[in-house]
C-alpha cells in the first residue's frame, strides 16, 4: 500500500509539473517568432502599431519566460528526486540532451534580455536580429527535451548486461528512432497553442468593444501561424505515429481500441472498453489500417497480444487520443475556412460567432496539447522506458512525496496567479494608453535602414 501511495503521488506531481510547464514552453518556442513577424512588419512598413504590439508582446514573453524558468527548474529536480531508479541507471545514456538543453536555455535567456533592454538602444536592424537566437535556442531546447522523452519511448544507445548499462552511446540515444517525429509534432503543436491563445485574447477584446486596427492585426497574425500549424499538424502526427505498429504495439492497440490483432481494421470513433468488449464506438471500415499503416491491409496489433501487467489504461489512452484528434481536426477545418473567406475578401472577423469561437480556440488548443501528452505518457505504461524499466522500478521510496506534491500545487498555483495578475495589470495600463510611446529610433516617422 505504501508503494502504491508513493507511486501515485509521484505520478500526480510529475503530471502536474509537466502539464503546467508544457504550455509555458510553447510560448518559449513560438512566441518569439510571432514577435519577430510583427517587429519586422513595423520596421519594413514603418508601422507604429506593429512595433507597439511587438514591444508589448516581448514584455508578456518575459513574464512567461520567468515563470517557465521556475517550473522547468522544478522539473529537472523532479527527474532525479521522483525517479531515481531511472536516472541512476540510465543517467549516462540520456544526460547529453539534458546538458544541451541547459545551454540552450541559457542562450535564450541572454538574448531575451538583450532584446528587452534593446528597445530604444540598439539600431533597428540589429535589434530585430536578436530575436533569431531566441527562436533557435527555444527550438533546440525543445528538441533536446523531446529527445529524452522519445528515448523513453524508444530506448537505444546502450547495452544491458546482467542489469548493468554498458557501451553507452549518447548520440545514438539522443537521435533515437522516435525523436524526429515526436520533436516535430511538439514543435508544430507549440505554434498551434500560442497562435490560438493570442488570437483568442484579441478576439475576446474585440467582442468587448476594443475593436481597432491593432487588435485586428494581432488577431490576424496569430491566426495565420496557428492556421498553418493546424493544417500541417495532422500530417506530422500521421507520420510520427507510423512507428508505433512495430515499436510500441501496446500503445497503438490502446489508441485504436483494438481488442484483437487484425488487418483491414476499422477506425473506431468514441467508445470504451468494458469487460474486454468495445462499447459505443462508431466504426469506419478499413480506415484504421490506412491511417495507422498507410495501407488497407496493414496489421493493427491487438490487446490480445498483451498480458494484464503490460496493458496500458486503455480507455484513458483511447479517449485522450480521440479528443486530441477531434480538436485538431476542428481547428484545422476552421483555419482553412477562415482564410478561404479572407482570401475572397469576406472577412469573418466581424462575425460574433467567429469571434466567439476564436475566443475559446486557445483553450481548445491547450486541451489538445494536454490530451496528446496523456496519450504519449499513459500509453507507454507500465514502462517508464519502454520494455526496459517499469515505472514502479524507477520511483522513489521516500515517503515524503505527498508533501512535495502539496508544495508543488501551492507553488504552481501562486505562480499562475502572479503571472496572470502581472499580465492583466500590464494590459490595463496599455488600455489606458500608458507605455505606448515609441521614442527614437522607433518613432512612426523613423527611417528604415
Amino acid at each position: 500500500m505504501f508503494a502504491v501511495d508513493t507511486l501515485m503521488a509521484a505520478r500526480y506531481q510529475m503530471a502536474l509539473s509537466l502539464g503546467f510547464h508544457i504550455v509555458l514552453s510553447c510560448f518559449g518556442v513560438a512566441f518569439p517568432f510571432l514577435i519577430y513577424l510583427m517587429h519586422r512588419r513595423g520596421l519594413k512598413q514603418n508601422d507604429a502599431d506593429a512595433l507597439t504590439l511587438a514591444r508589448r508582446w516581448s514584455k508578456v514573453a518575459a513574464v512567461l519566460f520567468a515563470v517557465g524558468a521556475v517550473s522547468g527548474t522544478i522539473l529537472s529536480f523532479e527527474m532525479g528526486l521522483l525517479w531515481p531508479g531511472l536516472m541512476s541507471t540510465y543517467g549516462d545514456v540520456i544526460g547529453l540532451p539534458f546538458a544541451l538543453e541547459g545551454i540552450a536555455f541559457f542562450l535564450e535567456a541572454v538574448f531575451l534580455g538583450i532584446y528587452l533592454y534593446g528597445w530604444d538602444r540598439l539600431p533597428p536592424s540589429v535589434h530585430l536580429k536578436t530575436l533569431i537566437p531566441i527562436m533557435v535556442s527555444g527550438a533546440f531546447g525543445t528538441f533536446c527535451i523531446m529527445a529524452v522523452n522519445a528515448w523513453m519511448n524508444a530506448p537505444t544507445g546502450f547495452t544491458l548486461e546482467n542489469g548493468q548499462v554498458t557501451d553507452v552511446d549518447p548520440l545514438a540515444a539522443m537521435f533515437n528512432s522516435a525523436v524526429w517525429g515526436m520533436a516535430l509534432h511538439m514543435f508544430v503543436a507549440a505554434y498551434m497553442v500560442v497562435g490560438f491563445i493570442v488570437a483568442g485574447v484579441y478576439a475576446f477584446a474585440i467582442r468587448k468593444g476594443r475593436d481597432d486596427r491593432r487588435h485586428r492585426m494581432g488577431l490576424r497574425y496569430a491566426l495565420a501561424i496557428a492556421g498553418v500549424a493546424a493544417v500541417v499538424q495532422p500530417v506530422v502526427g500521421h507520420f510520427s505515429g507510423l512507428r508505433l505498429a512495430d515499436e510500441q504495439p501496446s500503445k497503438l492497440a490502446a489508441m485504436e481500441l483494438a481488442t484483437e490483432t487484425e488487418t483491414r481494421a476499422p477506425l473506431r470513433i468514441g467508445g470504451v472498453l468494458i469487460d474486454g468488449e468495445v462499447v459505443g464506438a462508431i466504426e469506419i471500415p478499413v480506415l484504421g489500417s490506412i491511417l495507422a499503416g498507410n495501407s488497407p491491409n496493414a496489421e493493427i496489433p491487438g490487446l490480445d497480444q498483451l498480458t494484464p501487467e503490460t496493458t496500458p489504461p486503455v480507455n484513458i489512452v483511447h479517449l485522450s487520443f480521440q479528443t486530441m484528434i477531434g480538436i485538431g481536426t476542428l481547428l484545422a477545418a476552421f483555419s482553412v475556412w477562415f482564410w478561404w473567406r479572407e482570401r475572397r475578401q469576406r472577412s469573418l472577423i466581424d462575425s460574433p460567432r467567429t469571434l466567439g469561437f476564436v475566443s475559446i480556440s486557445g483553450v481548445l488548443a491547450v486541451v489538445a496539447l494536454q490530451t496528446g501528452w496523456i496519450t504519449t505518457e499513459v500509453g507507454r505504461q507500465p514502462w517508464i522506458a519502454y520494455e526496459v524499466m517499469t515505472v514502479d522500478e524507477a520511483v522513489t521510496t521516500n515517503s515524503n512525496v505527498w508533501i512535495t506534491l502539496t508544495a508543488t500545487i501551492v507553488v504552481y498555483t501562486a505562480m499562475g496567479i502572479a503571472a496572470f495578475a502581472v499580465i492583466r495589470s500590464m494590459s490595463s495600463r496599455w488600455r489606458r494608453g500608458e507605455a505606448d510611446a515609441l521614442p527614437s529610433p522607433y518613432s512612426p516617422d523613423m527611417v528604415v535602414r
